[in-house]
């Protein structure tokens, strides 16, 4: 049985950093509807103190999901110095598609047939699919790009993950401060060497009253227009639940690889909310029974970056792979985590050991 390696990577990064300036003449609403009277700034500064996110980035007006996405599906394949024509699939992941500045979304054609076009592949058996699993939707299209090749039904395969939040957050809700924009796409190949690239994975879907932590909703403002709809998040009860879940899942998935917690150089996890992701990391280690260990394992982007939903462990990856993320490096034939949680709510991880 064949298994899956990484290539090549790339990324894009939007150009604008949006500070907590950005913010300062908002009104935020609670989720009953009702105004927040506290100071704008003091809002601000609560949010950021919590979360540690200060930047964030957004695209440009004239640019598009289906755009950054190329742009890293290309600097992927250039790395991964193959022919575009090669790839038996295209897989993207993606939330909302391919969202206008007024945020419309539209998803036909699908995301990774724009991709496709706009790298001008010609190969007809080059099969383009949509992910759309909620934050962990790259990690899910990895996994199944691992499915495909172990089946023997695909050598080649991109995957990518981009999106473009900031075009579908509600200017009265708190939580656009914690959203972005981004993209990050690899290149996966099949193997013949034994015991490399994704050994273990494990997805979990809780679809029942967790369904709606989150969900489209209209906005908080009742005064404001409640046909359009814009992320909205439960956020005590994401972090309770993801609190619980994941490193119980984290855990399995070493596990199944046969692995233990000191076997792990870096767990790459979705950048979602800091405070979350500290705390998720040290439950993790308390499945171990180990109390102190090196932060390093786990590296942030989140502080500059915001989450960027489906695109924030790509471009993780693409920056440490390629020594551009201060501190941080992948050890020689090592093992890494990757791994996410969203709407869904959904969870999962892979373990992946470099050739």
């Amino acid at each position: 049985m064949p298994n899956t390696i990484i290539i090549g990577s790339g990324s894009y990064i939007p150009n604008r950093v949006i500070g907590r300036d950005f913010f300062m003449n908002s009104e935020f609403y609670t989720d009953e509807g009702e105004k927040i009277e506290k100071p704008t700034e003091e809002i601000i500064a609560k949010f950021v103190e919590i979360t540690e996110i200060e930047n964030r980035r957004f695209i440009e007006e004239d640019l598009t999901n289906s755009q950054i996405g190329y742009e890293a599906a290309k600097v992927a394949i250039e790395d991964a110095k193959i022919d575009a024509e090669e790839l038996d699939y295209i897989i993207y992941a993606s939330n909302f598609g391919e969202v206008t500045v007024d945020g419309y979304v539209n998803f036909m054609p699908n995301m990774a047939a724009r991709v496709k076009n706009k790298l001008g592949i010609e190969n007809r058996k080059c099969v383009t699919y949509d992910m759309i699993f909620g934050c962990p939707g790259w990690v899910e299209a990895m996994i199944l790009a691992d499915n495909l090749i172990k089946a023997k039904a695909a050598k080649t395969i991109l995957v990518v993950g981009a999106e473009t939040l900031n075009r579908v957050t509600d200017p009265h809700d708190r939580n656009r401060m914690i959203f972005a924009d981004g993209a990050g796409a690899v290149v996966v190949k099949a193997t013949d060497e034994e015991n490399v690239g994704i050994i273990s994975h494990n997805t979990i879907c809780d679809n029942g009253p967790e369904l709606c932590y989150l969900a489209n909703g209209p906005s908080i403002n009742k005064d404001a227009d409640q046909k359009r709809l814009f992320v909205r998040m439960q956020g005590r009860k994401i972090y309770e639940y993801a609190l619980k879940n994941v490193p119980v899942a984290i855990k399995e998935t070493i596990d199944d690889a046969g692995l233990s917690i000191e076997d792990i150089d870096k767990i790459l996890i979705h950048q979602a909310n800091a405070k979350m992701d500290y705390a998720m990391i040290e439950r993790l280690h308390k499945l171990y029974e180990v109390k102190d260990y090196d932060h390093a394992i786990s590296p942030m982007t989140i502080q500059e970056f915001g989450n960027s939903s489906v695109a924030t462990i790509p471009t993780m990856y693409d920056l440490i792979i390629k020594g551009k993320m201060a501190g941080q490096t992948f050890k020689d034939k090592g093992n890494i985590v990757m791994t996410s949680v969203g709407a869904g709510m959904n969870i999962n991880a892979i373990v992946y050991k470099f050739p």
